[in-house]
């Protein structure tokens, strides 16, 4: 079995920010736009993470351990929809990268999409890449990483990637296991579309890339991580993937936390519930938590929040380890995190633009 190396350092993948950006930004905006999508704006810089708003509907899906291997059909991304979103966050311009920390359909069958109307970049698994071009994405604007890389994305602001694992266990291997695609999907020859199920054009791209991100700023350091997925049954054991090891992924947030030179984040942003928190918070050891992915996978976008948060569980632990509980209430939700700290902010034009109600 071949052990991993990976690079310390990959080249700047985004557009140097405008001349007017002489350091690094005071503050980031985060934007929790559904399921695990987020926005996050870091002065000139507007970085979104998976992006799925197209929703296929739970009846297209059939087998395997969670019912999600297999669709009946193939589905298109709903361009429509996407630009919408787009338009409500100012336009093109307002996003130059575009992460993927999955390649599920709730997570990367977008992604092309968002890359053809912005021109931003694509960085996640080689499944992802192959997925974008698939979608006639130029294979060089997309940048594979496997975890251990360390990407300056504008002045102050670095985002280590971190290698994870995906939810489940051996009872849904198809959504579990870390598998990766050897060659870029066909499309259906009638529609243009993919097969979204997740033993066909989307499995999870060899488990999960996750992100922490430092940003060096004039008022002080801050910093947070983000998992859009985590199983707490083998958070400690390697991943592998055609018999290379890419470490354990609680042993690889431990590595990223030491090259950070990082005790503890400002803020995680994450799901598992109690499970996976009882086994990251004592490395992470954040301030504060943003529960995602906890919103399902179906209802309509456009209708909002189906239902209020909701892990007693999970609350519970916080509160005994003394971490702030952030409770999303609708989509668009923003706040702002700087070297004091995290706290709401207004975002009331973004979902007028998008239909919400405030909440």
């Amino acid at each position: 079995m071949k052990r991993l190396i990976a690079a310390a350092c990959l080249a700047v993948l985004v557009p140097a920010p405008p001349a007017r950006a002489v350091s690094a930004p005071t503050f980031v905006d985060i934007t929790w736009m559904s399921i695990t999508n987020m926005y996050y704006e870091m002065g000139p810089l507007g970085v979104l993470t998976d992006g799925y708003f197209t929703r296929i509907p739970a009846s297209a899906f059939f087998g395997g351990g969670g019912g999600l291997a297999n669709t009946h059909g193939a589905y298109v991304s709903d361009e429509p929809a996407v630009r919408r979103v787009m338009t409500a966050l100012g336009g093109p311009s307002k996003v130059q990268l575009l992460l993927s920390g999955h390649s599920h359909f709730d997570h990367s069958f977008d992604t092309a999409t968002w890359a053809k109307l912005t021109g931003a970049r694509i960085v996640g698994s080689k499944t992802t890449c192959l997925q974008a071009e698939a979608q006639r994405i130029p294979a060089d604007r997309c940048q594979v990483v496997a975890g251990g890389e360390r990407l300056v994305l504008a002045e102050g602001v670095t985002m280590r990637v971190v290698r994870w694992n995906h939810s489940g266990d051996s009872r849904n291997p198809e959504q579990h296991n870390p598998v990766e695609l050897s060659a870029a999907p066909r499309p259906d020859e009638a529609t243009g579309g993919l097969r979204a199920g997740v033993a066909e054009d989307f499995p999870n791209g060899g488990g999960v890339r996750a992100f922490l991100f430092t940003v060096d700023a004039p008022q002080g350091r801050f910093s947070w991580f983000f998992q859009n997925s985590a199983s707490a049954v083998d958070l400690a054991s390697p991943i592998v993937v055609d018999g290379v090891d890419y470490g354990a992924p609680i042993d690889n947030l431990k590595a990223a936390m030491k090259d950070a030179g990082l005790d503890e984040v400002n803020l995680w942003i994450g799901t598992g519930g109690a499970a996976v928190a009882r086994l990251v918070l004592p490395v992470l050891k954040p301030r504060a938590y943003l529960p995602i992915h906890w919103d399902g996978l179906y209802a309509p976008f456009e209708k909002g929040v189906p239902a209020p948060y909701s892990d007693p569980a999970l609350a519970s632990l916080l509160a005994e380890s003394k971490i702030a509980l952030i409770t999303p209430q609708q989509y668009m939700d923003k706040w702002r995190l700087d070297a004091s700290g995290v706290r709401s902010v207004d975002n009331a034009a973004v979902k007028r633009a998008l239909g919400f109600a405030a909440r």
